[in-house]
């Protein structure tokens, strides 16, 4: 069985991820063998809030040169998760 903090990597901090919280959709960078469900329980336990959609994309590691050598990224999974509107807030991102 998987660890909660095992699933959720960290939270992604950009401009539209920012954006979007104003809506109560928050973005995490979560493990790439991880599912919805596995994001939604992990999200619960940790937050203790309610999940009413999980949105995962996979990304790709993009390619990258170090002089004539051509290598790259790793790849990773985000998880774009969406609140039921009874649910309270997710603090951390209330205080960016």
């Amino acid at each position: 069985m998987k660890f909660a903090y095992d699933v959720i990597l960290k939270p992604v901090i950009s401009e539209r991820s920012m954006d979007e919280a104003a809506n109560r959709k928050y973005t995490f960078k979560v493990a790439v063998d991880a599912n919805k469900t596995e994001v939604k329980h992990a999200l619960e336990e940790i937050f203790s809030i309610e999940i009413e959609k999980v949105n995962i994309m996979n990304v790709k590691g993009k390619l990258k040169r170090m002089g004539r050598n051509m290598g790259r990224r790793a790849a990773s999974k985000k998880a774009v998760v969406t609140l039921t509107p009874k649910s309270k807030e997710i603090e951390f991102f209330q205080s960016l």
